[in-house]
C-alpha cells in the first residue's frame, strides 16, 4: 500500500482552504436559519414517583420486596406508564388532541439508578401543558400500578414544574456540529482526491519517485489572466520575475550537467500536450541568447507547433518544407527574431508523414549542418504520449528535457515517456517541473518585479 506523506497532503489541501471556509459558513448559516425559523421549541416537564417499602402484612397484597425496582422491572413500569390504558385516560381527562401513539412519543420514563424512584418526563410545545400532562400521567400510572400489583404506597415524590426554557434549544451544539461535519467532509474528500491522484507533484522525494533527475523547476506565474499577457517570452519581458529566474536556473543546471561532454542540441518534449513545452523551449532559447550565444530554435512539432505565434514570425516556409528540400539551403528557412542572437525555423506546412521526415537521413544531415553555424540549437518537439516524433528526435540530440506540469501529469504517463526514451537510449538530462508554486519549489525572488507567465 502506498504511504501517505502528511506534509505533502497539507500542501495539497491548501487549495481547499477557501472552499472549506465557504462550505462551513453555508452549513452554519443553514443550521442557524433552520433552528431559529423552523424548529419548534419543546418544553420538558418531569415528575417523579416513588414506590416505597410497604408495611401491609395482608397475604393477598404483594409486598414491595416482591416487585423490587431493579433493572428487570424498569421496562415493565415504563410500558405501564406509556401504555394505551394510561395514555388514553390522560387524553380523555385532559381532552388532548392526540392519539396514544402521538402522546407516547412525547413521554419518557426512566428509573433513577439505585433508587426506588421513577421519573416521568413530557415534552410539549406548550410549557404549561407539558407539566399538566406529566402530572396526570403520574397520577394515572399510580392508579394502575396500585391496581395491578395491589400496592397502596406508590406516591408522587415531586410534582412537575412549568419549564422556563425549551429543552431542545441546541443551537450552539448544532452550529458546532455543522461546522465540524462540513470541515471533516471537505478534508475527507480532499484526502480521497489526494490518495487517488496519481499526478506528478513537486516534492523533495520526487526524483526517487519518478527515477529521473529534476533538471529544473519553473515557478507558477503570479499573473491571474492570460488576457493581460502580451508575450510568453518572460525572460525578455520580465527579466527579474520569479519565472525568468527559474528559467535561468534551468539553463545553468543544464550547462553543469553537461560540463564533461558539452552539448549543442537540446530536445524539449513532454508526456502530454498542454504541459508548457513550447513555453519552456522559447524561454530557454532566449535565456541562452542573453548569454551572447548564437541560438537557433527549431519547431519540430510538425503537427501543432506554435513557435511562429509566440515569436511573431511567419510560417510560410518551415522545418517540414526544409526536410523536403535541399538541406544545404537551410539558411533561407531561418528567420531572425526580435531577440538578439535568437533565430528560428518554424513548423512549416503540415506534412502527411511527420515521423518519416524526422527519421530521414536529410534530418540527420541538417542537424550536422546547423551545429556548424550555431552554439545552441533547441528543438521544440511533440508530446511523447502516442506519438513517436520526439522519440525519433531524441536519438539525434545531445540532451533531452521532459516538461511536466505540477499536479497534472499522471505518473504512469511520465513513466511510459521515460521508458520509451530510454529504450532508444536517449540522453535524458532530466525533468523540468512547470507551474510549481513558489513555496513548493522553495524559490525566493530577491527582485521587486513579480510579473510572470
Amino acid at each position: 500500500m502506498e504511504t501517505i506523506d502528511l506534509k505533502d497532503f497539507f500542501k495539497y489541501f491548501k487549495k481547499f482552504i477557501i472552499p472549506t471556509i465557504i462550505i462551513a459558513a453555508i452549513a452554519i448559516a443553514a443550521t442557524a436559519f433552520y433552528e431559529t425559523q423552523f424548529k419548534t421549541p419543546l418544553y420538558r416537564a418531569s415528575t417523579t414517583v416513588v414506590l416505597a417499602q410497604t408495611n401491609n402484612d395482608n397475604k393477598n397484597t404483594a409486598t414491595l420486596n416482591d416487585i423490587t425496582v431493579n433493572q428487570k422491572l424498569v421496562s415493565t413500569y415504563s410500558e405501564i406508564a406509556k401504555s394505551t390504558l394510561v395514555l388514553q385516560n390522560v387524553i380523555d381527562d385532559l381532552k388532548l388532541n392526540y392519539t396514544t401513539d402521538e402522546l407516547s412519543k412525547r413521554v419518557t420514563v426512566t428509573a433513577i439508578e439505585d433508587t426506588e424512584i421513577i421519573k416521568i418526563s413530557v415534552e410539549h410545545p406548550d410549557r404549561t401543558q407539558s407539566a399538566t400532562i406529566a402530572d396526570r400521567i403520574a397520577s394515572v400510572f399510580i392508579e394502575e400500578v396500585s391496581r395491578i400489583y395491589q400496592l397502596n404506597n406508590v406516591n408522587i415524590l415531586d410534582v412537575a414544574k412549568t419549564p422556563e426554557s425549551p429543552s431542545n434549544n441546541t443551537l450552539k451544539r448544532d452550529l458546532a456540529l455543522a461546522a465540524a461535519i462540513s470541515v471533516f467532509g471537505v478534508v475527507a474528500i480532499a484526502f480521497l482526491l489526494f490518495y487517488f491522484d496519481d499526478t506528478v507533484k513537486y516534492s523533495e522525494d520526487l526524483e526517487s519517485e519518478i527515477n529521473l533527475p529534476i533538471a529544473g523547476k519553473i515557478v507558477r506565474s503570479g499573473s491571474k489572466s492570460k488576457k493581460n499577457q502580451k508575450t510568453e517570452i518572460f525572460v525578455e519581458a520580465y527579466p527579474k520575475s520569479a519565472v525568468s529566474e527559474s528559467i535561468k536556473t534551468l539553463r545553468t543546471n543544464l550547462q553543469f550537467s553537461s560540463v564533461d561532454h558539452g552539448f549543442k542540441t537540446v530536445l524539449i518534449t513532454s508526456a502530454l500536450a498542454g504541459e508548457g513545452k513550447s513555453f519552456v523551449s522559447v524561454n530557454l532559447a532566449a535565456s541562452f541568447a542573453q548569454t551572447n550565444k548564437k541560438v537557433l530554435l527549431v519547431d519540430c512539432d510538425l503537427r501543432k507547433g506554435r513557435l511562429h505565434h509566440i515569436l511573431g514570425v511567419t510560417n510560410v516556409l518551415g522545418f517540414s518544407n526544409l526536410l523536403t528540400d535541399d538541406v544545404a539551403l537551410f539558411k533561407k528557412y531561418i528567420q531572425k527574431t526580435h531577440i538578439k542572437n535568437l533565430s528560428v525555423i518554424t513548423r512549416g506546412a503540415y506534412p502527411p508523414n511527420p515521423s518519416e521526415l524526422l527519421s530521414s537521413n536529410k534530418n540527420k544531415e541538417l542537424l550536422e549542418l546547423l551545429k556548424e553555424h550555431y552554439d545552441i540549437i533547441i528543438f521544440d518537439g511533440t508530446p511523447c504520449s502516442g506519438i513517436t516524433d520526439s522519440v525519433i528526435m531524441a536519438t539525434l540530440v545531445d540532451e533531452v528535457l521532459i516538461v511536466t506540469r505540477d499536479s497534472k501529469t499522471p505518473k504512469a504517463t511520465l513513466d511510459a515517456t521515460r521508458e520509451s526514451l530510454q529504450k532508444v537510449k536517449a540522453p535524458i538530462a532530466g525533468v523540468v517541473m512547470n507551474a510549481v508554486t513558489s513555496k513548493a519549489a522553495n524559490y525566493y525572488s530577491y527582485y521587486g518585479d513579480k510579473k510572470g507567465a
